[in-house]
């Protein structure tokens, strides 16, 4: 009898260390997460709805980057593609008036001689 007794206290002291140590435990880990999260706080970290914000910012940003760079392509190949068709048609009305005068002067300088 005595030695159940015996073990029976035995186990109520490891049951209630094993409890102390839990709490002992918790209060640690609060204490240290309350000290990290105040040198975070310190140290102006940015937190995770912060970062997730300016990703999709920066995602955001970067199709309309995307966008622009492709419109600013276009329009610089635009302008060369009506550069040359309006260098055809100048070449095209100079020939024509060039043929005109001188086609003109010909057939003046023939009638007055």
């Amino acid at each position: 009898m005595q030695q159940n007794r015996l073990f029976d206290d035995f186990a109520r002291l490891m049951t209630d260390a094993a409890g102390a140590a839990q709490g002992v435990r918790r209060e640690a880990e609060t204490m240290v997460k309350a000290q990290i999260e105040r040198m975070l706080r310190d140290m102006d970290v940015a937190t995770r709805e912060e970062v997730e914000v300016l990703r999709d910012l920066v995602a955001s940003l970067r199709a309309q980057n995307d966008a622009l760079t492709a419109r600013v392509a276009a329009l610089e190949a635009a302008p060369s593609d009506v550069k040359t068709a309006e260098t055809k048609t100048a070449e095209t009305k100079t020939a024509a008036k060039g043929k005109g005068p001188a086609s003109g002067t010909a057939s003046g300088g023939t009638a007055t001689a």
